[in-house]
């Protein structure tokens, strides 16, 4: 062992703590992150994409990126489904929107006050 190494030891692996929080790194029982914090709001721009993977070929539109709490997301995509006149669900901090609405959305939450770029295809 260096020099170095016998002055500091380095902590390789404890099962001590348990798992911990990815934000504040303290055991989950002891985490004062709260659930009540948006999700991170990432480069503030809400993406827009159709998707048709997994779901027998019928397509759906995927809004990412909204900063916004659980609970304030699901009275936005209910807003949105309103808009568009169709089902949709939240998933992951993900609006799915059924169908191709990627023209509908976009100036919908623009409206909002949101950056929206349309991605893939």
């Amino acid at each position: 062992m260096s020099k170095r190494n016998r002055d500091k030891p380095r902590l390789v692996y404890s099962t001590e703590g348990g798992r911990l929080c990815p934000q504040c790194h303290r055991p989950i029982a002891g985490c004062v992150c709260g659930q009540d914090r948006p999700a991170a709001a990432g480069d503030g721009i809400v993406r827009l994409r159709r998707e048709t993977k997994g779901r027998g070929g019928k397509s759906v539109t995927v809004v990412s990126g909204v900063p916004l709490a659980p609970e304030a997301l699901k009275a936005l995509a209910k807003t949105l489904k309103q808009k568009c006149g169709v089902g949709g669900a939240v998933k992951n901090a993900e609006i799915e929107i059924q169908g191709d609405q990627r023209t509908v959305l976009k100036p919908a939450l623009e409206k909002l006050g949101y950056a929206v770029k349309l991605s893939g295809g």
